[in-house]
This record gives C-alpha cells, structure tokens and sequence, in this order.
C-alpha cells in the first residue's frame, strides 16, 4: 500500500514538472508569435525632417527618365502627398488605392516615392493602378527624409511644410495624416467614380 502511494506522488510530481515545463514552453511561443503578428501601428521617426519644417526643393527622376521636381512652394497653391513604396512591401500595393482615392477626395498632388532597384520599381509599376500618379525616385529625397518604415505618407502644405509623416497601412492612418493639411477649396468631379474603381 505504501509503495503504491509512493509511486503515485511521485507520478504527479514528475506530471506537475512536465506541466510546468509545457506551461514556460508556451509562454515564450506565444510571445514569439505576439511580435511577428503586432500591428504596425503608428511609429516614432527618429530621423529625417519632421512635421513643421519644409522640405526643399528636390528634383527627381521619374521611372522613365524624366525630371520631375517636388518640395518647396506648390507652384499653383496646392497640398501634395508622397507615399513612400517599395517592391518588396505587400502592403504598399494595398494601400495604394486608398491613398490614390484621398487624393482625388481632398483634391491634393500625389507623388510615389520608390525604394530599391530600378528595375524591381519598373516591376511593380507595371502590376498596379498608377493612372496620373507620378512615380519617381531620388536618393537626395530619401536623405533627407529617412524614411524607416514603409508605407509611409508624407503630408505637404502648399508652402511646402511638412504637416504629418507616418506609417499608413490602413484608411483611418491615411486619413488622420491628410486632415493635418488645410481644407481645398475644390474638388475632383470625378470623386465617385474614382472611388468606385479603386476600391
């Protein structure tokens, strides 16, 4: 009888052991999981001009090769938006629609900024809607700015002052980052129409 309570304590201790160990194994996994499925949220930017300082007059190049110049004074009075992409951003192609529909929305200029190589950015053109949107690349850009995370929006004022910078990989970020630049007094007419299509 003895030896039979002592082989049964000694059972569940060694089970409460393996319990223990399965309990400490699972924690560490779901803290593993929890920091590869986090939300990317809105992020600090360390570097790079920030929201209230005016972003000089840069000139880029488009994918096919022509000059195309952005920052400073807006030459008719307008806000202007530059999202930054990447090839290797699946979500840049995501919310590329919904930054384009904004647009149209507020009225403002849209730029696409490319990271990366040439030809994967000639790549990618080819397999989304740029319709008007101009889509340039510029290293002297990318200095100043120091873009960390992608998408991110950069919000300009018709003085060519940075209003808002942030990742935006959601409609609520996209428009959060738009409200910070002063209402236009005009529309696009073609708004629904535009929407309609994009989404």
């Amino acid at each position: 009888m003895m030896t039979l309570l002592l082989i049964s304590t000694l059972l569940l201790a060694a089970l409460c052991c393996v319990l223990t160990l399965a309990v400490l194994v699972l924690a560490r996994q779901i803290g593993v999981l929890h920091e590869r499925i986090a939300p990317i949220g809105q992020q600090p930017v360390l570097a790079g001009l920030q929201a209230g300082q005016a972003l000089p007059r840069v000139t880029a190049r488009t994918l096919d090769d022509t000059r195309f110049s952005m920052g400073g004074r807006h030459d008719r009075g307008r806000s202007s938006l530059i999202l930054f992409v990447s090839p290797d951003c699946p979500v840049c192609k995501r919310v590329l629609p919904i930054v384009q529909a904004q647009a149209a929305i507020h009225d403002l200029d849209l730029v696409l900024a490319g990271e990366g190589d040439v030809t994967a950015l000639h790549a990618m053109a080819s397999t989304i809607r740029l319709g008007a949107t101009p889509f340039v690349t510029s290293q002297e850009l990318l200095l100043l700015l120091q873009i960390g995370r992608l998408p991110t929006l950069v919000t300009l004022n018709p003085d060519g002052v940075i209003t808002a910078r942030d990742v935006a990989n959601t409609r609520q970020q996209v428009e959060a980052l738009i409200a910070t630049l002063p209402a236009s007094s005009s529309s696009s007419p073609e708004t629904k129409e535009f929407l309609h299509d994009a989404v």
